[in-house]
Formats: structure tokens, sequence, C-alpha cells
């Protein structure tokens, strides 16, 4: 019988060694004697720790180095510490780089990731009954189970785990005070890395599957590319350019929104501009539904204006067959079975009142698969109302007179200029506002109320949603 040892966690996978040379020549710039960030003795707490930089210091070698901007550097200033190549001598939690005076310093070469060194279960255990020692018996929540969890999984030798960990203290208590107060800073700083808090994104993660190895992914992808047909190059590359001019504006990342950002001004216009039936969208939420008939359906309120326009050409079936397959692949397994029944009962099935058009072969696999119903057992027949309406329906919804009204109709809101000065004050004077959320319920019980005491007066509605937005209570964000 053969005892693991080594539980895997996806560790021993490290990121791309590219990406890591490249930092590491960071770091040896970084510490050059001459041009490199300048450390000296600092005081922390009690004890003077040497060749400690502040992460001040750190920002300003990379802004002036790099000749780029101060947030640019404070992003890639806390790249390094994810990295595990400068950490903290403070605030051990967050792998940051906060641009005051905090202390930090150079991760020693030997914890560098690039030496690759596996992250062994036995090694944290140590570790972990080593703070247990010192702190006697006193340790972080997350840090308690995992100790636990190692004392469980290797009791065949936990006595030389703890052996190990007593001769690790006593030899560390033989050292001075700031060298042992370093290299506890170092060692936390490791784990911390590669074992990190839940709920904490680490570095060392490779992609959302960290139990496989991505060098097997790439071969896979690899031979699956080698089957695939083939494009020029200045296709391909002529349709990402196509495709970018296309979102350039639409792009939160490359332009601002309109009328302003409600996360740093406070200002809640753009919700309410963006409801999801909201009575006039926006310019810009209108040009998205001419880009593809997916954007057109993937908004609510441009699936509405869609709706209008096959109920003028007696054709609404279509995409009412589509929104109840939809709702049929998103809802409760509960239902499932009931769901799909009324489905084919009210379009499928012979004289059903809103029968749809789908050929014999597609008719043939949807009536064998309600034999035995499941979420995705109308996708054939889904996919065959979509493409119609893609080819057909759409391109004359976009000719037609409801979508040039409401074309016309759409608002395009001024830019709100605020200057620092009065993000500071709008910061201080911050208060909970209204969450998307919360304006979506309101409005659909809004329009729920207003739909059964009789015709909608879409003004009305708007205004009250604003009258009860503003009384929504802290507690309900």
């Amino acid at each position: 019988m053969t005892i693991r040892n080594v539980r895997d966690h996806g560790q021993r996978f490290r990121p791309r060694m590219a990406c890591l040379k490249k930092v590491e020549s960071v770091m040896l710039e970084m510490q050059d004697p001459k041009t490199g960030v300048k450390s000296q003795p600092q005081r922390l707490v009690s004890t003077t720790i040497p060749h400690a930089i502040t992460g001040e210091d750190i920002v300003a070698w990379l802004t002036n180095c790099y000749s780029i901007g101060a947030e640019e550097a404070w992003a890639l200033g806390t790249m390094l510490v994810a990295f595990g190549y400068i950490y903290p001598l403070q605030d051990h939690k967050r792998l940051v780089i906060k641009p005051d005076a905090s202390l930090y310093r150079f991760q020693t070469p030997y914890f560098w990731p690039a030496q690759q060194w596996p992250v062994e279960d036995t090694d944290y255990a140590i570790y972990l009954a080593k703070r247990n020692i010192r702190k006697r018996g006193v340790l972080a929540l997350y840090e308690q189970v995992q100790y636990n969890s190692l004392h469980k999984w290797m009791n065949h030798k936990w006595d030389f785990i703890v052996m190990q960990a007593k001769e690790q203290y006593r030899a560390g208590k033989e050292r001075k005070k700031p060298d042992r107060v370093v290299f506890d800073c170092q060692e936390r700083a490791y784990w911390v890395v590669h074992r990190p808090p839940p709920g904490t994104v680490s570095a060392m993660d490779y992609g959302l599957e960290r139990m496989v190895d991505p060098n097997t992914e790439e071969m896979i992808f690899t031979q699956q590319s080698i089957m695939r047909p083939r494009v020029k190059s200045s296709v391909s590359i002529g349709a990402l350019v196509k495709y970018s001019v296309t979102y350039n504006k639409h792009d939160p990342f490359l332009a601002p929104c309109l009328p302003s950002n409600p996360w740093v001004t406070d200002d809640v216009t753009y919700w309410f501009l963006n409801m999801a039936n909201v009575g006039i969208p926006t310019k810009m939420r209108v040009e998205r539904w001419t880009f593809s008939f997916g954007e057109l359906l993937s908004d609510p309120r441009g699936r509405d204006d869609f709706r209008l326009f096959l109920k003028k050409e007696f054709s609404g079936e279509n995409l009412a067959f589509w929104e109840a397959c939809e709702d049929l692949k998103w809802g409760t397994a509960a239902t499932m079975n009931d769901k799909a029944q009324q489905v084919y009962k009210t379009f499928l099935t012979r004289g059903a009142p809103r029968w749809i058009n789908i050929d014999g072969k597609t008719m043939e696999v949807t009536v064998k698969g309600l034999k035995h119903p499941h979420r995705y057992v109308l996708d054939a027949a889904q996919t065959h109302i979509f493409m119609l309406m893609k080819k057909d329906s759409f391109g004359r919804y976009l000719k037609s007179p409801v979508f040039k009204d409401t074309q016309k109709r759409a608002i395009c809101p001024d830019q709100h200029m605020f200057s620092v000065p009065q993000l500071e004050a709008n910061a201080r004077k911050r208060r909970p506002s209204i969450s998307p959320i919360i304006v979506r319920q309101l409005e659909q019980e809004e329009r729920a109320r207003m739909a059964t005491s009789g015709p909608v007066d879409i003004t009305q509605v708007m205004s009250k949603l604003s009258n009860k937005g503003k009384e929504v209570p802290p507690s309900k964000k």
C-alpha cells in the first residue's frame, strides 16, 4: 500500500516562465545598488529592519524608470507583490502595494516562483506547526482549518513534523531579533502566495482549471486546431479590426459612461437611463441592436421593440417560442417537465394556437426528445427559429418604421463633467445609493400593478420609480 504525502493543489503548474523571467529582470533593476530603489534601515515597532523600502518609493521608481502613470506603476508593483518578489512587513494578508510609507523588502531569490520548488504539504504542515508553537495555539481561522486537515491527512508522520517545527523554532530563537523578524516575514509571505486564504485570488493559479496541466491543454488545443479550416491572416486580422472599431465606443475601458460613471460620481442617472425596460433608450443602446441579432435579443428593451415589429407582421409566435425555450433552459428543475409539455402544446402540435413552422427533421428530433424532457430538449427547434428570425425578420426590422421611430426618439445624454474637488466632496458626502437590482424590482412591481389597473403612462411610471428609489433604505442595498 502506498501512502501519498502530497495532495495536488494545482500549484505544481507555474505561470508561464517567460512572464516570470521578465519580472525577474525588473527585480534585478530595482535592486541595483546605484540606479535601483533606495533601501535603508527602518523602524518597525521596536525593531530596526535592515534594507527596508517603502511603497511610495517603489511606485515612484517604476513611474520614473518605465515612464508610466502612477496607476499603472501601482498595478505593476501589486503584481510583483502578488508573485512574491516583494513582501510586506506589516499587512501580510493583503498582497498589494500601498503608495505610502508602508514597509516592504525584496524577497530572497531562494523563494522566487521561477525556482519551481515543489510546494509540498509536509513543508506547509511544519510551517503551521511552528506558528502554532509560537502563537501558543492561536492561529488564524483558515490556518487552523488547514492545520487540522493536515494533521488528519499526515497523522502517520505527525510526530516527525512536530519535531521539525520545534527544531526550527529553537534555531530561530537563537538568531538576532531583526533577522528573526525578517525571516518570519519572508516565510509568511511565501505561504500567503502559495497557500492563500479562502476567497483570495492567487497569482499562482493557472486559469479556471487549476487541476489541469496547461501543457496538456495546449497540446489538445493544437491538435484540434490542425483539423480546423484555415483562412488568410489578412481576413482574420480584418475581422478583428472591424470588431474593435465596432465596439470601440461601447467598451467601458476605452469610452466613458454617459452621463457619468455612478460608482465614481455618485450620480445614478446612468442606471436609470439603462434600466432593463426603460421607456426611451439611449442612442448607444439602440446602436448595439444593429451589431447582431444576438445583441438585440440579449437586451430586454430591444426584445420588446422587436416583439412590437413582429406583432405588426403577425409573426410574434417565433419570438414567443424562443423566449419559452429560454425559460425552460434556465428555469427550475421542478417545473421542467410541465413547461416542456406546455411549449409543445402551444407551438408544436397540430392545430396549436401559436404554431411555428419548422422542418420535418427538426420536428422529429424534438418530438422524440420530449418523451424524456430535459433542459435542452428544444435546442434544435430553438436554433432553427433563431436562424429564421436572424436571416429574415432581423433585416426587415432594421428597415422598419418601428426601429426608425425608436432610433429617432432615443436620447444621447450629455457628459457630466466633475472636477477633482467635486469628486472629493462627493466622496465625503457619500451615502448608500440605490442598487440596480432594486431598480429592476421596483420597475417590475410598478409595471405589474399598472397592468392590472389600465393603460400604462411610462412617464408616470418613471417618475414614481425615481421617487421610490430615493426612499430605499441603505439596508436593502
